[in-house]
């Protein structure tokens, strides 16, 4: 039995952030029931085509979901969604701001009704009406928060800013939802109440970027961009090989900065040099330090350098496509790849970090378990048939 067997989700999602959540919960067990728009679905099916013509995205975060096509603007949705919240102990959603409480859908309009249930809104900038803020109705996308947490201005080259290479601020807001979610689920289990919880994603970002916000404390300058290097340890960054690959390598403390200079540079006076002899005067000398490491390295494969850098304990990693990490060994050998369905046949997924035994049913098609969710919500074939016939599913 997985933890989360027994609790049913509704989600009123689109995008990276709630999907992400609610799969996570869909991974521990819990059914989750998927509403999307007839006809096109959460929008982020329509993103790419990269997975045997279905999006990257989507596949990613919506597998063990069931699709329930519905139009949440159509007269007769209401019905169907008090049916559904009947049964359901979590409502998760990340509509358009205030899109949800103008349907009679926010925690405060159900907790009358429905005492047990968890409303989890997750929104770029928060959605409480007793602390609304002057953001609260912006539009939100994950490289928006990027920029409004600061992440972008500590992230690129020297010359200029750039955004991760994934959706972050997503996964982070993605992240403290289902957390919540699941502590929420084990207050209700001691109360027998639910309870609002308000995720917003510049929160979740401003979280991830406390160490660069306390560097820059009371004025301070921040972190400087410094592409793949650290920006304020070194040496730790990619360093070119003399076979024109790239090594990752990082020092934390001064036994590692001897060990380095004995063993893998060969060079052991360096280690007492003054120009090197305590990370912020390595940092502050970078450029001198990086054209002796550089010299060093060219002389050599990564593959030796990879095998100095093991041999002397100092952290290292090859810089891999994402080609590399499908095949990567670890992965293989720890058994970490499974197979699941989508409308376009089996697809690889990662099992959920930590876990050894997840649900991985497949990805659904657009409204591919509507009829059986209508019937079990008590509507009979005839009416299921006119809800088609008037377009509400």
């Amino acid at each position: 039995m997985l933890p989360l067997e027994g609790i049913t989700v509704v989600a009123l999602e689109h995008a990276i952030a709630a999907p992400f959540c609610t799969r996570q919960l869909a991974d521990q067990g819990a059914r989750v029931i998927k509403v999307e728009r007839p006809g096109v679905g959460d929008f982020a099916r329509g993103y790419d085509e990269r997975v045997k013509g279905l999006a990257s995205h989507f596949v990613w975060t919506n597998r063990s979901k069931e699709s329930l096509s519905l139009d949440l603007k159509h007269a007769q949705a209401p019905a169907v969604l008090s049916r559904l919240l009947d049964g359901a102990d979590v409502l998760v959603q990340n509509l358009a701001p205030g899109a949800a409480a103008r349907m009679g859908l926010s925690y405060a309009e159900l907790s009358a009704s429905h005492p047990r249930l968890i409303v989890c809104d997750i929104s770029g900038y928060g959605n409480d009406d007793a602390n609304p803020g002057p953001y609260r109705d912006k539009k939100a996308y994950d490289l928006l928060i990027q920029s409004e947490s600061g992440f972008v201005s500590i992230t690129g080259s020297p010359d200029e800013p750039a955004k991760a290479g994934c959706s972050i601020a997503d996964i982070a807001a993605g992240m403290y939802a289902y957390s919540n979610i699941l502590t929420a689920l084990i207050q209700r289990g001691r109360t027998g109440r639910g309870r609002h919880i308000d995720v917003s994603m510049l929160e979740a970002m401003v979280e991830w970027m406390s160490y660069p916000m306390y560097y820059a404390f009371d004025g301070a300058p921040p972190p400087p961009r410094a592409g793949a290097a650290h920006a304020t340890i070194y040496p730790y960054g990619p360093f070119p090989t003399g076979d024109a690959k790239t090594v990752m390598l990082g020092l934390q403390n001064e036994r590692e900065w001897q060990a380095f200079c004995q063993q893998v540079l060969l060079q052991p006076a360096l280690a007492s040099d003054l120009r090197f002899n305590s990370n912020a005067r390595r940092t502050a000398a970078r450029q001198a330090l990086r054209a002796l490491i550089t010299e060093a390295f060219a002389a050599m494969s990564a593959e030796q350098v990879v095998a100095r850098l093991d041999a002397a304990g100092i952290a290292n990693a090859r810089v891999n496509t994402m080609a590399d990490v499908w095949a990567h060994p670890q992965l293989q050998a720890r058994g970490r790849w499974t197979e699941i369905d989508t409308p376009a046949g089996p697809v690889p997924a990662l099992l959920p970090p930590g876990c050894t035994e997840a649900r991985m049913d497949g990805v659904p098609a657009l409204g591919q378990h509507s009829q059986a969710i209508l019937a079990g919500l008590g509507f009979d074939a005839g009416q299921v048939a006119q809800l088609q016939r008037d377009g509400a599913i």
